[in-house]
């Protein structure tokens, strides 16, 4: 929305200047985006005379004029035809950019004569789009004077209007808010009915739901033409091009009183009978600028941009013959076989209000952004409907003459907004503002609202034009904001004691550790959506009906997630597909099992897809025991009880493999997370390339450390004797996890025993069927002396006795 100051102050009384309103309109929430001012432009330029001009002594076409400047009398040379003695017209000094030519002025000669500055046309200083010639001014104009005050120009100031404040999109509710804000003094001119001569030969129908109310009136004799200068340079300035007086006068109300009007070619209509009705084309329109047969009561129209639109029924269309000829978009733009032009001697002007929401439709349908599509798209007020018509009337007759007819309504304009209940010590209780009653009372009647009774117990009712106005919340922001975010008291925040345990909860801190240890370990974080596509959601036990998005921000992305896991895949897979096929992911986030709070759970899944290159060595993979390693260190690292989790193969979810998956647990009620290689089946599925493994972490089933009686480590506590290390065979069931084994071999001594692993498993000649050779390392640490053999040999006996509890036997 653009505006300038002159033109503001047709509706408000102030001395203030161009910035000081600016920063009015800031502080009164008016988002300032530029303020385009030629003054700062056109500094160096000034009024001058020519004293004389003579024929150039070696150019014909150039002319060497005595110029008396405000920097006194120069020689210029000029080419211009119309550079004559005594013009009046603009001078610019050696030095000065002249932003028509894009050039800055230096002295030098023109065909051998030192041309001592320049004469400038109108289109040189971008005051015109062409120009024949120097410009020619009045001759009261005094030397010196500046062009900017000569040509009458003046800072245009443009800002940001947000949706929910259309009646910013007029000059007179910019100059309300201001007048609120004490800027000056509000001077709306009223609109005075202008009576009619005649009683209006056009019936006007409206069917209520493409127009609700419309009003028009024909005016008879106008003499169509040129605006006047004043009203050119006032829509020049906000960049509108003028076209002749009657359209003019209806943009010059569209942007004085966000009150777009249209108007008609009387002659040009077809019968007494003016229709606001929808649309009777299809469904589905054919698209702009195609045009369509019509054999099945197809609409088209072609409008003022030239353009030929699909009419759907999802429009509102004016038109007339009886309702069956099209002749214009309600709201959005007219048609061209009504437009008028300078042969134009009776106009019927027409105002009205027209949907917000079917307008803002119509708009996106055909693409067309006119102004008074963006007006009625954002809520004109519905109350203007015939006071915007009395004042087009006044303003033609003035410019066009003519002879009013009697204004002629249909339908009915939606019902104002209704009041409320208001207590003016809300405002500081929201804000923090302490304003006086009689002060926010003023604020609330200046901005329009008319507000009975007494304090506490106030009914404000919103005005016609502030339908964004719900409540007593949206009432204290136009006191805030019209009294001055910049009076809001500082008040600093109070000091609160820093948690003992830290600022973070158990959960988040778990995740920042796991986000460093995984990341340390190699792996890179991946951001994902929560949302699947509900096939793939049903491949890993979800895509219920309860998860499925009632409005997707994409066709596959149409149900929460039950895991993580099909994100990591399809990641994983267009890596491959662009030749990164060995990659590892992770990410951290939620999974949902169902549409309730407590279905919804925080997991750390990880995935590997291990295509390393070809190696002539051919060595094993080992790829399923670095994730299990990968995945036991993060549960240390989040504090889990690993020397007490039970390994439990074959029972991970059945997105696993199941003779290559387990699931590490507390018990069968306390599972930690489950890991293994994804299945083939669930990646042939998803079309991604395998072998992939993966692990899932189930943060909340982790629990929570003992709290410790101080946060230091404890001191370092090595040994000063050397390890010794013993190596045992036991042959076990092949059914048999090695981790129970080794966990009750590593339990056998804690004080002596500081590891036990598995170095070998064997199965074969010597071993019996259903059985495996399991060797297992383990490695003992003296504290106090050196063993002596017997006390080896006794700690090896409480080894194998462990071991035999939990069915090993020591092979022989």
């Amino acid at each position: 929305m653009k505006f300038t100051l002159s033109w503001l102050k047709d509706h408000l009384e102030t001395d203030a200047t161009v910035q000081e309103i600016v920063d009015a309109m800031t502080m009164a929430g008016l988002e300032v985006e530029d303020v385009h001012d030629p003054a700062a432009k056109l500094a160096p330029f000034t009024v001058a005379k020519i004293a004389s001009a003579e024929q150039h002594p070696n150019a014909d076409r150039l002319r060497v004029c005595q110029v008396d400047t405000v920097d006194g009398r120069k020689e210029i040379v000029c080419g211009a035809p119309n550079a004559r003695a005594g013009l009046t017209t603009i001078y610019a000094p050696i030095g000065a950019y002249v932003p028509g030519l894009g050039v800055t002025l230096v002295e030098k000669p023109v065909r051998g004569v030192v041309s001592n500055g320049m004469l400038c046309s109108a289109s040189e200083l971008e005051a015109a789009e062409e120009s024949d010639g120097i410009m020619e001014l009045p001759d009261s104009l005094a030397v010196g004077t500046p062009a900017v005050e000569a040509l009458g120009l003046e800072a245009v100031i443009d800002f940001e209007v947000t949706p929910n404040r259309p009646d910013w999109l007029g000059v007179a509710g910019i100059a309300r808010d201001l007048a609120a804000a004490g800027v000056g003094r509000l001077k709306t001119p009223t609109v005075e009915p202008v009576a009619g001569q005649f009683p209006c030969p056009i019936r006007i129908e409206v069917d209520g739901e493409a127009c609700p109310v419309f009003a028009g009136r024909l005016i008879r004799g106008v003499r169509n033409g040129p605006s006047p200068q004043w009203l050119q340079d006032r829509l020049r300035a906000i960049g509108l091009r003028p076209i002749n007086a009657l359209v003019d006068v209806t943009n010059l109300i569209s942007y004085d009183r966000a009150r777009p009007l249209h108007v008609y070619d009387r002659a040009l209509m077809v019968g007494d009978v003016i229709t606001a009705r929808l649309g009777r084309g299809p469904a589905e329109p054919t698209g702009a600028d195609t045009p369509t047969p019509a054999p099945h009561k197809d609409e088209q129209l072609i409008a003022l941009d030239g353009k030929t639109y699909d009419l759907t029924p999802e429009m509102s269309v004016i038109a007339d013959a009886n309702g069956e000829r099209p002749i214009g978009l309600g709201g959005v733009m007219g048609g061209e076989s009504t437009g008028c032009s300078e042969t134009t001697t009776d106009v019927f002007v027409e105002c009205a209000w027209f949907d917000p929401i079917r307008t803002a439709q119509t708009g996106r349908t055909t693409g067309i952004t006119s102004d008074a599509q963006y007006r009625f798209a954002r809520t004109v007020d519905p109350q203007s409907v015939v006071p915007g018509l009395e004042l087009a009337t006044a303003l033609i007759l003035e410019l066009c003459g003519g002879e009013p007819s009697e204004v002629a309504v249909a339908g009915q304009a939606p019902a104002p907004p209704e009041a409320f209940a208001f207590d003016p010590a809300y405002v500081r209780a929201l804000s923090g503002l302490d304003i006086p009653t009689d002060k926010t009372i003023e604020i609330l009647r200046a901005l329009g609202f008319t507000v009975e009774g007494t304090a506490p117990a106030l009914s404000v009712t919103p005005p016609t034009w502030r339908r964004d106005v719900e409540g007593k919340a949206d009432l204290v922001e136009e006191v805030a904001r019209i009294a001055g975010y910049g009076a809001l008291p500082s008040t600093p925040l109070p000091e609160t004691p820093r948690a003992v345990g830290g600022v973070l909860t158990a959960r988040q801190a778990r995740a920042r550790a796991a986000r460093r240890f995984l990341a340390a370990s190699g792996y890179a974080e991946a951001v994902t959506w929560s949302f699947t596509a509900r096939e793939t959601a049903r491949l890993f036990g979800g895509g219920a009906d309860e998860l499925v998005l009632a409005n997707p921000i994409a066709a596959e992305l149409d149900c929460m997630r039950p895991s993580i896991l099909p994100n990591l895949i399809e990641a994983a897979a267009r890596n491959a597909r662009r030749g990164f096929a060995d990659v590892a992911l992770f990410e951290i986030g939620p999974v949902f099992g169902g549409d309730q709070p407590q279905d919804q759970r925080m997991v750390i899944a990880a995935l590997l897809a291990p295509h390393a290159p070809r190696d002539w060595a051919k060595r094993a993979s080992e790829d399923l025991f670095t994730l299990k390693g990968d995945l036991l260190a993060l549960l240390e690292e989040l504090g889990a009880p690993v020397a007490n989790l039970q390994t439990a193969q074959g029972s991970a979810s059945p997105w696993f493999h199941p003779g290559r998956s387990a699931r590490l647990q507390l018990g069968p009620k306390a599972v930690l997370a489950e890991f293994g290689e994804l299945h083939p089946a669930v990646l042939k599925a998803m079309d991604a390339p395998g072998p992939m493994l993966a692990f899932e972490v189930f943060v909340e089933a982790i629990p929570e450390p003992k709290k410790k009686a101080v946060k230091t480590r404890s001191a370092l506590d090595l040994s000063p004797l050397m390890p010794l290390s013993r190596d045992f065979a036991f042959l076990v069931d092949a059914a048999k996890p090695a981790g129970d084994l080794v966990k009750a071999v590593a339990g056998a001594d804690k004080a002596l025993i500081a590891g036990a692993r598995v170095f070998d498993v064997y199965q074969g000649a010597g071993v019996p069927e259903g059985f495996k050779s399991l060797a297992v390392e383990v490695t003992v640490q003296p504290r106090e002396k050196t063993l002596a053999d017997a006390e080896i040999e006794a700690l090896s006996g409480r080894i194998v006795a462990a071991a035999e509890k939990v069915g090993a036997k020591l092979r022989t």
